[in-house]
């Protein structure tokens, strides 16, 4: 990651209110050339309404946003040929097979045929899908659509990519390949911001993360760096129907800090070792002893409340 280069994105004091709503409440950052960047947050914090801005869909209330040095929303359109978007959602044409898709794509962005002809085949291999060139949309699979989707985002050579919960609704060996394409797309020096809800994901390929909530950045951080400053090291998760039992066996003492969530209690602490053996030897019992990871720092920041939308 080179800092000598302007940023590639650069939010101060950003805000969007609907009303008097404030859904982004003057939250400032800046993305450099070579990141790879999480924005993480529960429904609502706020980081959709901030990717929407990004990209010049949605009209900031106040602050100032550039994106590839150009003054946005002033001049998106101009960014936004230098970028490339991946929905939450395939929204490939079922129509065309995978390379008619890429083609189309690539004109939009007013590429020329040899131009076009020429990327089609990188792509292809990029994406790891050369013997599926002439298959239509519903002949893939999902991990092949996405990684289509993803494909297509990059036919223009962005400088930029973002994408929005790539790999929602895929089973674990299909977001490995998703997660080794997109280690390989930074290594190769492109700038990507991602955000999930899978806390594994953005910890295995996010070098940092923007954490928000109710419209405002909690935390700014590497993933180590927000589990080293934010939560305890250790973590013991017990549940089952002897529970309650157990608990009233063994009150607690020591700096061990303890929640609740539905029928599972989380121990957090640096040392807890005691309270793993006194789990033997109790039937109806589950637990797991574990080191402290992102989703705990994420629910200790955000709440543990359940959220809809």
């Amino acid at each position: 990651m080179s800092t000598s280069s302007p940023p590639i994105v650069s939010a101060v004091r950003l805000r969007k209110c609907y009303g008097s709503q404030r859904v982004v409440d003057d939250i400032s950052f800046n993305i450099e050339r070579g990141e790879f960047c999480g924005m993480l947050g529960p429904n609502g914090a706020g980081k959709t309404t901030t990717l929407r801005m990004l990209v010049g869909n949605t009209p900031n209330s106040g602050g100032e946003l550039t994106v590839l040095g150009r003054p946005i929303p002033a001049d998106a359109r101009a960014m936004r040929a230098r970028i490339g978007i991946v929905p939450q959602a395939d929204n490939l044409d079922p129509d065309f097979t995978v390379v008619e898709n890429l083609r189309v794509y690539g004109r939009y962005f007013g590429l020329g045929r040899r131009a076009i002809d020429q990327r089609i085949p990188e792509l292809l291999k990029l994406a790891a899908l050369d013997d599926r060139a002439g298959f239509r949309i519903n002949q893939l699979s999902g991990g092949m659509k996405r990684r289509l989707s993803i494909a297509r985002a990059l036919i223009n050579r962005p400088e930029l990519l973002i994408l929005d919960e790539p790999t929602t609704g895929l089973d674990p060996q299909i977001r490995q390949n998703i997660w080794h394409l997109l280690r390989q797309l930074q290594q190769d020096g492109l700038t990507l911001i991602l955000t999930t809800h899978y806390m594994d994901e953005a910890e295995r390929l996010c070098g940092r993360i923007i954490l928000m909530d109710h419209g405002r950045i909690l935390a700014d951080q590497t993933p180590q760096s927000l589990v080293r400053d934010h939560i305890e090291p250790h973590v013991l998760e017990v549940h089952g129907e002897s529970v309650n039992a157990w608990r009233a066996a063994h009150p607690l003492n020591g700096p061990i800090r303890c929640e609740q969530l539905a029928d599972t209690w989380y121990y957090y602490g640096a040392n807890l070792e005691h309270l793993v053996k006194s789990l033997d030897g109790w039937n109806g019992l589950r637990y797991s002893y574990r080191a402290a990871n992102l989703e705990d720092v994420f629910l200790k920041l955000t709440g543990r409340e359940l959220r809809d939308g």
